[in-house]
Formats: C-alpha cells, sequence, structure tokens
C-alpha cells in the first residue's frame, strides 16, 4: 500500500513537472541578441530560433515573419535608425527582403498574433547586403558594437547577410 502510494505520489509530481515545463519550452526556440553602448545603455532582440520551413522562406518585396512571428526590439534609450527617432520601449521588428536591398521596419504593435500594419511603422531602414561562405540553417541575429553610441544589427539568412545601425541618441 505504502508504494502504491509513493509510486502515484511520485508520477503525479512528475505529470505536473512536464506540465510546468510546457510554456518554458516553447521559449526555447527564441534567441536575443544583445549591444551594450558605451554609457550602459543597451538594445536587445528577441527572435524565433528555429529553422525555417517552406512557408517561413522569405519571398522578394513581400514582408517576412521568420519562425511565424516577427522580432521584438527592447530599447532602454532614444535610438535613431534612417534618421528616424525610435523611443525607449518595445517594438516589433520586420524585414522585407529584395534582391539587391533589404529594408528592416521597427513597428509600434506589439500585440501577439497581430497582422502588420504599415500604419505603425516608426522606422524603416535600407540594408547593406553582403554573401556569407557558411549559410545558416535557420536566421540568426547579432548585434556588432561600431562605437560608443553605434550598435549595427546583423541579420544572416541562406547566403546573405543583412546590415544597418542604430544609433544611441
Amino acid at each position: 500500500m505504502c508504494r502504491l502510494a509513493l509510486s502515484i505520489l511520485l508520477l503525479s509530481q512528475l505529470m505536473v513537472g512536464k506540465s510546468r515545463l510546457g510554456p518554458a519550452d516553447s521559449e526555447s526556440n527564441s534567441a536575443t541578441a544583445m549591444c551594450d553602448f558605451d554609457d550602459g545603455q543597451e538594445i536587445s532582440v528577441r527572435y524565433k530560433d528555429t529553422v525555417a520551413s517552406a512557408k517561413d522562406e522569405p519571398h522578394n518585396g513581400k514582408v517576412w515573419l521568420p519562425g511565424g512571428s516577427p522580432m521584438t526590439l527592447f530599447t532602454n534609450v532614444g535610438l535613431m535608425l534612417n534618421q528616424q527617432n525610435i523611443p525607449p520601449g518595445a517594438y516589433s521588428v520586420y524585414v522585407i527582403p529584395n534582391r539587391k536591398e533589404w529594408t528592416l521596419i521597427v513597428n509600434r504593435n506589439v500585440t501577439p498574433g497581430a497582422a502588420y500594419d504599415e500604419k505603425q511603422d516608426i522606422a524603416r531602414s535600407p540594408m547593406e547586403l553582403g554573401e556569407i561562405e557558411a549559410p545558416p540553417k535557420q536566421l540568426q541575429v547579432s548585434f556588432a558594437h561600431m562605437g560608443p553610441k553605434q550598435c549595427s544589427i546583423r541579420l544572416y539568412y541562406d547566403k546573405t547577410g543583412a546590415f544597418t545601425e542604430f544609433t544611441e541618441k
């Protein structure tokens, strides 16, 4: 009888433990890229770090949602992107890929599952493109600290590297 009670108790704790892992497990496919400015302020981008399926492939001239959702930009300091002001806060980030140029878009709407609305854009910037030798199997995002008040966001997908700079105000 004691063994049966102990087995039931252990089994129930195991089941509760697994149910707690559910939401955290869904976040395990997200990655974060960060950049610190010289004064200690920072910006970061969270994005889905999943292997792209056919539906996640970028299409020229169309807003791309890698992993099915936009990236999220967090900043605790005012930024400039392509001479456009971005106040501190959280924003959705979209990309429009084209053959010769990609465009990075910062958008006010951070509501999960919301459709992209161009009217909510607060900044757009063309991105420089380059070809990379070792293509990643999924989108990779990183930052490079370029100067005391400059961080370059870098997106790598397939054979393309795309770059643009955020400047601290």
